[in-house]
């Protein structure tokens, strides 16, 4: 029967655990928060939280965000935050392969061709044109600015 009641440091816990997700949200942008699926009262909280200045109204207001989550899940509250971080794994793997393609076209001339054979609706011209001049950038020694353009050509290829 001990079991099956939670002791009060478990309790504490997850409260505390549900607070950190909390002061989590608050720290998010604007744009992000209102991409979250989140209950009306608690994203009124939240926005509440992000208008604060007073670190002790602040905390409360952590607080009270804390106990409103008691009430809900916080699984799909958690999975879309560490979406939003790119603390999944999956985000991590998706920019690492992004990163990869990078490294390979800034190298090999064939993997353009490689490339727009897995992205049928890549804009080719304009990934031709960033790579020669990530190249001529690289040859140079200057700042990468044409190598974040062609990071970001590969994305938006990659999201299509």
């Amino acid at each position: 029967m001990q079991d099956e009641i939670p002791s009060k440091t478990k309790k504490k816990q997850e409260m505390h655990a549900l607070q950190q997700l909390g002061a989590a949200l608050v720290d998010l942008s604007a744009a992000h928060l209102e991409h979250m699926a989140l209950p009306e009262e608690l994203a009124q909280a939240v926005r509440e939280a992000r208008r604060m200045r007073s670190h002790e109204a602040k905390r409360r207001q952590v607080q009270l965000i804390g106990r409103l989550m008691r009430g809900i899940d916080p699984q799909p509250i958690r999975a879309q935050l560490a979406g939003v971080e790119g603390g999944s794994a999956q985000a991590r793997a998706s920019h690492q392969r992004m990163e990869h393609w990078r490294a390979r076209l800034l190298q090999d001339d064939g993997a353009l061709t490689e490339f727009a054979a897995m992205h049928p609706g890549a804009d080719l011209q304009n990934l031709r044109a960033v790579l020669r001049n990530a190249r001529k950038e690289q040859a140079a020694g200057k700042p990468p600015r044409a190598t974040r353009e062609l990071f970001r050509a590969i994305r938006e290829a990659a999201n299509e």
